[in-house]
């Protein structure tokens, strides 16, 4: 019988506020709101949420890389 320990609430929020900051940062501040999504998910992480913690870390790094793109590619020329 395998046993699972609990996740812990703030555990639970910083990864859930990773994800939205990191959703954030495609469109708004990637240089601000990505980096929050990122520290975020990794604190969601190493406080014991695994599976949405991982989930907020891709998330983040790939809401933060599209916002870069994106503000990259919409610079006059």
């Amino acid at each position: 019988m395998a046993t699972t320990t609990p996740v812990s609430s703030a555990a639970r929020v910083c990864s859930i506020l990773g994800i939205v900051f990191g959703v954030v940062a495609i469109v708004f501040f990637p240089i601000i709101f990505g980096v929050a999504a990122i520290i975020l998910a990794a604190i969601g992480y190493s406080r014991g949420d695994r599976r949405l913690g991982r989930v907020a870390l891709i998330v983040a790094i790939g809401g933060t890389l599209l916002g870069f793109l994106l503000g990259y590619l919409a610079l006059p020329t």
